[in-house]
């Protein structure tokens, strides 16, 4: 092993002392390598194993729906939905069998106790069309001071202040007109009305509007029978008081039309 050992340094010194003598001898050069020509193509290598799973790509378009499934199983009640809108009333039905004749009542006295039901009913019937008439006549109850009655007319006190023309036009809206009292009667129960209700004055049915100093009631009816004026009235002050309220005492006053203020309508019994 050892012989072995000492042959190979040996050799090894003989050839790097060759080759120190040669590169002294032969002086230094640069060799370029270059390529040669390209060979033949070799033969298909046999099929690598199979690579990595690449990158997820984008997600492609829609496809055409498929066939319609089958019909599943019916699922769980829902929750029951709200009422829905009541329906129109049916037909009468048939009447029924006629029932058994009562006990026979007691004997008694009812001619003053259908008195009285007649004239409570004839009340109830007059306050039922006074409740009509006012829920008609305005679209407020709370502007409805009340209701007066003559003999031949119905007074209604509106309180809502407005012009003279425009009370007047509210009154004909509901088929009457500005109060009128064409006696004196009619001019003690409005002047009346007014002071129960609290109030000092109101616009009424006369005005000069057409002809200065020629008052006539608002339906154009000539005043030839009765009127009420204050003292000193009427006397145009401003020279633009062509219209005319009654106050409380149940005298009458000519005041400007654009004033407003609460008004008397005026209807005829017969009328309503």
């Amino acid at each position: 092993m050892v012989s072995c050992v000492v042959v190979t340094v040996l050799v090894l010194l003989l050839v790097r002392s060759a080759h120190s003598q040669h590169m002294a001898e032969e002086p230094c050069s640069v060799q370029i390598l270059v390529p040669g020509l390209k060979g033949e193509a070799g033969e298909k290598g046999e099929k690598g194993a199979p690579g990595r799973p690449g990158r997820v790509g984008p997600p492609g378009d829609t496809g055409p729906p498929g066939l319609k499934g089958q019909k599943g199983i019916m699922g769980h009640y829902g929750k029951m939905g709200p009422s829905g809108l009541k329906g129109l009333k049916g037909d009468m039905g048939e009447p029924g069998p006629k029932g058994s004749d009562g006990d026979p009542g007691l004997p008694c006295e009812c001619a003053p106790l259908r008195k009285m039901i007649g004239e409570m009913d004839n009340h109830v019937a007059q306050l039922t069309n006074e409740l009509k008439f006012i829920k008609n006549a305005l679209p407020s109850p709370a502007a409805v001071a009340g209701v007066k009655e003559t003999d031949s007319k119905v007074y209604l006190l509106v309180k809502e202040e407005k012009r003279y023309r425009d009370a007047e036009l509210y009154c004909q809206g509901r088929g009457g007109h500005l109060a009128m009292p064409k006696d004196a009667a009619a001019n003690r129960a409005i002047a009346g009305y007014i002071t129960e209700a609290g109030l000092s004055r109101v616009y009424i049915g006369i005005n000069d509007l057409e002809s200065e100093g020629h008052f006539v009631y608002v339906e154009r009816s000539p005043m030839s029978t009765f009127s009420k004026w204050r003292e000193g009235e009427p006397n145009n002050a401003y020279e633009n008081e062509d219209c005319v309220e009654l106050v409380s005492s149940g005298e009458w006053v000519d005041v400007a039309c654009s004033l407003t203020m609460y008004f008397v309508c005026e209807f005829d019994k017969d009328r309503i």
